[in-house]
């Protein structure tokens, strides 16, 4: 394994210089070219393919990252990520239209797809590549200029940016600062047009603080503790299997990652003995080796998450071992967790999955209203009913059915949460979206005077008239009260209820004409 590199943070007298460069490039209208932002993309898309191998050693120097993760997750990723954006950003920086009005039409309405500026993107240390990159494309393919300040934790990736940004890319259009809290500090006392920041809700409040006072909209992807609910109607093997697997990547450092179970009380040992079969399939020898599984990214996380599975009163049902001189935490499966515990009171952010048995979905849907809204919500099984019941009335970023962590990567899917655990979304067309400002405009002819003439002074009663039946409003008839039923009911099932009532009545009448017929 690579030694962690010793990063060096950007002088803080340097970042005002930055900002103005930054400003100066997006000014210059450089980025306005299409072709121009393209070959930018192309160039950020080659720094990371022609660097693949030492950033692959650099997540092992940082994250302790399995080879295989890091290829997954973040390097083959982000390099197709890039180039869809790559493919796309002529068809999403045209102009369009509004639909079609026949009040509006003559005055030629468009939507224009501008640059907002110059953004910041704050990433974090988990997916330091996938979370920091990607979103400068989007941004680029947007037409802005851009600042990352990558994670100080995660130093051999930042200072492999800081080595190789300068070297691919136009220092108009993209820089990066590296540094901690007084970096960071100094970055968010500065006007950006956007900020995009991942990371955890205490400092996602503090950048929206900062971004408050120069009135910067902000792109917040915060995390939270993401539940699994657990129907005993479920593919058992698939379920343990996709959740424990969601859980151990990256030593469950992930922002989407299953963060606790919910499962009926009666079914709590059956879905364990399932968990613990996949267990020793993951880890047939027993042994969990370095290059099998990834260490916590600092002293700190290990202090932190060893000290909630220190403090739990559930029931270590596997692993639970842990080596602080290597951050290791073993993938732990632990029982008969209570909403009071330890396990329960922040997001664990570590390869830690406490087991919380409920009375059945009716609870599980109580436990998680009670609680904040999480950035992903899992259900496990085969009743569609069970999935929709669950879905319509809970809150999440993303509502996902039989599989976790990997809708963040579908494509078209935004990414993005709701309340705490975030606002906003990215992602593809969507990370072009959030960086990019549509203007209205108009262009009407002379003519156009003609019809609405009526708007200039000197008002008359004649106007006022013509004002009235140009501007007047039709509007539905007006209801007597509202509907007698406001249930949400299943798509289609007004239909199947009326034919079911058919088919009773018909059976009713052919019964009663076969009576009347034996009674002749």
């Amino acid at each position: 394994m690579a030694d962690k590199t010793d990063l060096q943070y950007t002088p803080l007298e340097d970042i005002n210089k930055l900002h103005a460069t930054l400003r100066a490039g997006h000014n210059s209208g450089k980025l306005r070219s299409i072709e121009y932002r393209k070959y930018q993309l192309l160039q950020l898309a080659y720094l990371v393919k022609d660097n693949a191998k030492r950033f692959e050693e650099a997540l092992t120097a940082d994250l302790g990252r399995p080879v295989l993760e890091t290829y997954f997750f973040e390097i083959n990723s982000t390099i197709g990520d890039i180039k869809a954006i790559h493919s796309s950003v002529e068809k999403w920086a045209k102009p369009t239209k509004p639909p079609f009005s026949l009040n509006f039409a003559a005055m030629r309405p468009v939507i224009y797809k501008e640059a907002k500026g110059i953004v910041l993107i704050i990433s974090p240390f988990n997916y330091p590549l996938w979370l920091s990159v990607p979103p400068l494309a989007g941004a680029i393919a947007a037409g802005n200029s851009v600042l990352l300040k990558p994670s100080e934790s995660t130093a051999a990736v930042s200072a492999l940016f800081a080595e190789l940004i300068p070297k691919y890319m136009d220092p108009d259009v993209l820089a990066v600062v590296n540094g901690a809290i007084p970096e960071t500090t100094r970055l968010l006392e500065l006007p950006w047009d956007h900020i995009l920041y991942t990371g955890n809700g205490r400092v996602g409040k503090i950048v929206a603080t900062a971004a408050a006072k120069h009135l910067t909209p902000v792109t917040l992807e915060l995390g939270g503790k993401s539940p699994v609910i657990i129907d005993p109607n479920c593919d058992l093997e698939t379920a343990a299997r996709r959740i424990l697997w969601g859980k151990v990547v990256n030593a469950g450092q992930t922002c989407v990652a299953p963060d606790y179970i919910l499962v009926p009380r009666s079914f709590q040992d059956k879905f364990i003995d399932a968990l613990i079969a996949q267990y020793k399939q993951f880890y047939p020898d027993g042994q969990i080796k370095d290059d099998q599984f990834s260490n916590l990214v600092s002293p700190g996380a290990f202090r932190r998450v060893k000290g909630l599975l220190d403090a739990t009163k559930g029931q270590i049902v596997i692993g639970g071992e842990t080596i602080e001189e290597k951050k290791y935490i073993a993938p732990t499966i632990v029982k008969d967790v209570t909403a009071e515990d330890a396990l329960m009171s922040e997001e664990i952010f570590g390869p830690v999955l406490p087991i919380v048995p409920i009375a059945d979905i009716d609870e599980a849907i109580t436990f998680i209203n009670e609680r904040d809204h999480p950035l992903a919500l899992y259900v496990f099984s085969r009743d569609d009913e069970i999935k929709k019941k669950v879905f319509r009335n809970t809150k999440s970023g993303a509502a996902v059915a039989n599989e976790t962590v990997i809708h963040c990567a579908v494509d078209g899917l935004p990414f993005g949460g709701v309340g705490p655990s975030g606002y906003g979304a990215h992602t593809g067309k969507y990370t072009f979206d959030i960086f990019t400002h549509l203007r209205s405009s108009i262009d009407p002819p002379s003519w156009v005077d003609k019809i609405l003439g009526f708007r200039f002074p000197p008002y008359t009663s004649k106007k006022l008239k013509t004002a009235e039946t140009a501007l007047g409003v039709s509007l539905p008839t007006r209801p007597t009260g509202p509907p007698a039923d406001v249930r949400p009911t299943s798509r289609g099932l007004g239909k199947w209820v009326l034919l079911l009532l058919a088919a009773l009545v018909a059976g009713g009448l052919t019964k009663r004409s076969k009576s009347l017929t034996a009674a002749t």
